[in-house]
């Protein structure tokens, strides 16, 4: 049986070095990605998402707990504290990651947070006032893509 729980553990530690090919490197090809932020994203916009957060997270610190899996399925904890660049807003994100495991490899991958607690911190007054509401999250979703979008135009790779 596969160690899914180092594949997991594999993935994060890449993270916290901001070794965005190496997260890539966990990834299924037919991955499916989804969360508050971004929505649902597929494997060349999930790689390219964290390749730019990992460029943008200039004091990003981030941690990680209660790892499990089976054969199939896993979860885990997830913390990242840091500035959020639109508007210079500390954030200390709670996320609790799901994932679904092909071939050795994450192939869908859904993390879970607060958004109204995110938008509180992220956003300030905006989010505190309508963080609860479809409207804002809609917003936030196409703000992220747009971002999203760009940064893939801007590097070759993901051509």
């Amino acid at each position: 049986m596969p160690d899914h729980n180092h594949l997991i553990a594999s993935f994060y530690k890449a993270f916290q070095r901001r070794d965005y090919q190496s997260m890539a490197a966990c990834y299924h090809e037919q991955l499916t990605f989804r969360d508050p932020a971004f929505a649902t994203l597929d494997y060349k916009q999930a790689t390219a998402m964290w390749h730019m957060l990992c460029e943008r997270g200039k004091d990003l610190e981030l941690t990680f707990s209660q790892v499990e899996s089976d054969e199939n399925q896993g979860s885990c904890r997830w913390e990242a504290k840091y500035t959020f660049s639109a508007t210079g807003h500390k954030v200390h994100n709670i996320i609790n990651a799901k994932f679904r495991f092909e071939a050795g490899k994450i192939v869908q991958h859904i993390d879970e947070f607060n958004f109204w607690r995110w938008s509180r911190q992220a956003l300030g007054l905006p989010g505190q006032v309508l963080g609860w509401s479809p409207v804002l999250k809609n917003k936030v979703q196409k703000t992220a893509l747009a971002s999203l979008e760009k940064f893939i135009t801007q590097h070759t790779a993901y051509q």
